[in-house]
């Protein structure tokens, strides 16, 4: 299952990307907190980290508020693949944080082109 939608990006646009939680949150769960945003490589600038605080949808799915992380990216160096390793902190008790990883132990991945 995929739960983002990363189309390729050239160098000098600014993209929003949004990162649905929803099928890895039990009943009631939601994310909470500043999620955390990193690549490997490095290169890519990360700006405006939030989690959803409106209804979102990615590939046609509806995330409820507190299901999805949304940030923007830009920068990064032509001809680059970039694996995204995203993170937040949910309201269970106990507390945990989850990866956006899918099943088959994918993350997010943006192609910088020209």
């Amino acid at each position: 299952m995929s739960c983002w939608e990363l189309k390729p990006k050239s160098i000098n646009e600014v993209r929003n990307v949004v990162v649905d939680f929803q099928w890895k949150l039990s009943s009631g769960e939601l994310l909470t907190g500043t999620p955390t945003v990193t690549s490997v490589p490095t290169g890519l600038t990360f700006a405006s980290i939030v989690v959803n605080t409106v209804a979102v949808v990615v590939n046609g799915i509806t995330a409820a508020i507190g299901e999805a992380v949304q940030f923007r990216i830009s920068g990064g160096t032509a001809g680059t693949r970039y694996t995204l390793m995203i993170a937040c902190g949910t309201n269970a008790t106990p507390a945990q944080t989850l990866e956006a990883i899918d099943d088959n132990q994918n993350r997010p991945q943006i192609e910088v082109t020209n």
